[in-house]
């Protein structure tokens, strides 16, 4: 496992990160490695996304050649009162 060291961190930015591991109960070196977990992602995560991508754009391509012609809220309601 690689080891990451980070210099001139801006002092409030530093208060913030220290605060935040503390309310999460975790090492700063714990906390930054959780954000960096959270926010960038793996190839492996780049991967995932991508598939999930492709998977929406081909059910909205089946969605949309599914569409039929449904009446109009206004002409629901009108042919309600008509019965």
């Amino acid at each position: 496992m690689a080891t990451l060291y980070v210099e001139n961190i801006p002092d409030d930015l530093y208060e913030a990160l220290r605060s935040r591991a503390k309310a999460r109960r975790r090492s700063i070196a714990a906390e930054v490695l959780a954000l960096l977990e959270e926010n960038v992602p793996t190839a492996q995560e780049l991967k995932a996304r991508h598939e999930w991508v492709q998977k929406l754009v081909r059910m909205r391509a089946k969605q949309a050649n599914s569409r039929r012609d449904f009446p109009s809220t206004e002409e629901m309601q009108r042919e309600d009162r008509e019965r």
